[in-house]
């Protein structure tokens, strides 16, 4: 039981490094092949690693970790391609500043869009990961909001394979 507890919190933090790991598939397979690991245990295992590897995002984006050169940002040559990519996604980018700094202004909203975000995943819990970092969310708001919310996800992934075979046999 501990490996498959050590693997999931591995596979927690890999899946928010790399976000086209599915953890949730991975954790209901998981609690379907192993019922004996308490959904509880595993879920909370889940949740911290999951919070834990979203940390690199936050502090990314709130400039406290600096990233390696070739992830830096280049100044390009404008060419007619690239500036109809910018007029497309200038109405994009103006909304994602507005947000910013409703964000900044009412922190509360942070706190409560990325709490539902923790549990619905919308919006996407990645992009509020950033935009926390951005807003610079209080770490220790990030991590409660971010384990509480992504606890209740995982718990009923975990426990939904039970509840289907409860109803079903």
């Amino acid at each position: 039981m501990w490996t498959w507890l050590c693997v999931a919190l591995a596979v927690a933090v890999g899946s928010a490094l790399i976000p086209f790991l599915n953890l949730e598939l991975f954790v209901v397979g998981l609690a379907m092949q192993r019922p004996d690991i308490p959904w509880a245990l595993m879920a909370a295992v889940v949740a911290v690693g999951h919070v834990t590897g979203k940390l690199f995002y936050y502090y990314a984006a709130r400039g406290s970790i600096h990233l390696p050169r070739f992830m830096h940002r280049r100044e390009k040559v404008m060419t007619d391609r690239r500036l109809r990519w910018q007029l497309r996604t200038k109405r994009i980018r103006g909304w994602v500043s507005w947000l910013r700094e409703k964000c900044e202004a009412h922190p509360h909203w942070m706190f409560g869009t990325y709490s539902v975000s923790a549990v619905a995943g919308l919006p996407p819990f990645m992009a509020m990961t950033v935009l926390a970092g951005l807003v610079r969310m209080k770490v220790t708001a990030f991590l409660s909001a971010g384990i509480a919310g992504r606890f209740v996800r995982f718990s009923l992934l975990a426990a939904s394979p039970a509840m289907f075979h409860g109803w079903f046999h």
